[in-house]
This record gives structure tokens, sequence and C-alpha cells, in this order.
């Protein structure tokens, strides 16, 4: 009698493997998502946080999204922003993992430009997002190491949201478009126009351009954009009804919660090392009152010297904590 031959077990996926899309948790939350983007009138106001206190501060406060922000991520790592560090990858999809079941809200999640080259990888990593719970990307054509003005190649950052699109299809896939992020001089907005276009057919959802303020410029945008535009909040240019009058659907606050964050902080510190100079102590000295020497009569209190003014706050510019981060890379 033959013994039959025993059926191998299968391999174990290995530590980077895409998970089935079919292993996919709370899709409620991601057809949710999906729908803000698409309300007349009300667009998506998403805060955009860096790691789990400020994730979690911005969904109590009722926000109906929550977002991350590449730069916060990187620049606590000591790291600049939109390099493509092995580093800020890992730490966005730790984040991701430890948000998505805690957040009550949906979350999307800044991956720059996929952190990889190859169209597999960037699918394997935003597959991996999307089975553990997160409801969108934002992935860029802005080139690593590049300032704004070095694009990817529109038809191969097509293949790259194609291949996402694949492994991930219900993940909100916001295409971000760099023509007018960190530029003197943006080229016309029929550019923009034709990689919003190429992105689209590819299997985008939404398309982001960054760094456009102007009203025509923006009017234009969601005029021969047939999906929703999302904008860069831009603090005395815009204001989220405006934005909402001219049409767009989704405003991102970017990396500026973070850097004024980052500026309050730096101002407490200036102002703490300011009254603990010896002359701000003397003044507080000079402000305390005078006791009573008898019944009837007090001591008059001396003039007050004028305490030590600390600097104003205000949020950090991008160059600014660039910089700083830099002063720590490796």
């Amino acid at each position: 009698m033959t013994t039959p031959t025993p059926t191998p077990a299968p391999a174990s996926p290995g530590p980077h493997a895409t998970p089935r899309t079919t292993d996919r948790p709370d899709e409620p939350r991601t057809s949710a998502f999906h729908a803000l983007h698409h309300t007349p009138g009300r667009p998506l106001l998403l805060p955009n946080a860096w790691d789990s206190a400020s994730a979690t501060a911005f969904a109590a406060a009722g926000f109906a999204a929550v977002g991350t922000t590449s730069l916060g991520i990187a620049a606590a790592l000591g790291l600049p922003d939109g390099q493509g560090h092995p580093e800020v990858r890992a730490a966005t999809l730790a984040l991701a993992r430890r948000l998505t079941n805690r957040l009550p809200c949906p979350l999307t999640v800044d991956i720059e430009a996929g952190f990889a080259a190859d169209p597999d990888q960037v699918a394997c990593l935003a597959a991996e997002l999307w089975h553990h719970g997160a409801a969108g990307i934002n992935l860029e054509d802005g080139l690593p190491g590049g300032t704004g003005t070095v694009l990817q190649n529109p038809t191969r950052q097509a293949e790259l949201i194609a291949a996402v699109k694949e492994r991930a299809p219900g993940l909100f896939l916001n295409a971000r478009i760099d023509t007018h992020w960190l530029v003197g001089a943006p080229p016309p907005l029929s550019h923009t126009l034709a990689r919003a276009e190429t992105y689209l057919a590819a299997g985008a959802d939404g398309i982001f351009v960054p760094g456009v303020t102007a009203d025509a410029d923006i009017a234009t945008l969601v005029a021969g954009i047939p999906a929703p535009l999302n904008v860069l909040f831009a603090p005395g240019q815009h204001t989220v009804h405006h934005l909402a009058d001219l049409g767009v659907r989704r405003i991102s606050t970017g990396s500026l919660l973070y850097r004024t964050a980052l500026g309050a902080a730096r101002t407490a510190a200036e102002a703490l090392r300011l009254t603990s100079s010896p002359d701000a102590d003397r003044a507080t000295r000079a402000r305390r009152p005078q006791v009573a020497d008898d019944a009837t009569r007090t001591t008059p209190e001396p003039a007050q010297p004028q305490r030590p003014t600390s600097p104003d706050a205000r949020p950090l510019t991008y160059a600014e904590v660039q910089k700083l981060a830099r002063a720590t890379e490796d």
C-alpha cells in the first residue's frame, strides 16, 4: 500500500507581504471618508497630526477625520521631510497602526512619494495601511530630494497610482501635484490640469495641489478637475467659507498645526528664560505688596519696573523646521 504524500503547509507570509484586499476591516468608515469629499459647500477640514496625542486631541475636538503630516513625523526623528527616509516610513506606518483602531473618526496618511520608486513596493505599503484601517493616503509626485521643482514623470506616477488602487481599491487616494509647492514661478495651470487628468485616469480619487492660493487659480482647478479638489490652508490668505464658495472639497492644514505648536513651545521657553533673569527677579520682588507698619498707615508701594516681554508666538516656517531637522540628521 502506498502512503499518500502529505500536502505541504503553505508558506507563511514574509514581513513585507501585502495583506489580501478582502481582509479589510471597517469598510463603513472608509465609505464615510469618501462621502466627506462630496458635500457641496461643506469641504472636509482636515487637521494633520504628528503623533498619537495630537491625533487624539483633534478627534476629541470633533473633526470629522484626521490626517498625518510627514513633516511633523520626520522632524520628530531629526530628519527632513520629503526625502523618502526608511525611518520615516517605519514611523508613519507605526503611527497609523496605532491610531486606526483608536480614533473615533477616519484616518488618512501622508506617505510622501511612497517611500519607494517601485510601484509594487508603494502598493504594498498602501495595502498594509488599508488593511490596518486607514481610510486614505496622500501620494505626491515631487521626487525625494527635490525642492518642489523636480517632479515625477506623470506616466510613471500614474503607474504608482494604478498599482495602489489595484491592491487597495477602497483606499481614498489623494494624488498630490507639486507644480505649485515651494516654487517661486509655477508653470501654467494647464500643466497641473494635465497631470490631474492622467492621475484620475489611473484611479486617483481626489487631487491635492498645495501652494496654490489665488482665487482665480483655485476656481480654474475646480472647474477643470472632475474630482474633489484639496488645497492647503494658507493663514491670512484663505478662509474656510471662501474656499467652500470657490468649490474646494477638502482643506488640509498640512504641517501648520505642528509648526504652530513648535513655535508656541519655543516662545514659552524663551519667556521662561526672560523671566528667570536677575532683572526679572528684581522686578518680581519689587511688585510684592508692602506690609502695614501700624493700624492706620502702610508703606507706599514703589514704582514697578517694566516686566520683560517675550516674543510673540508664531508658527515656524516650513523651511525653519527643515533646517532644524537637518541640524541633527546623520
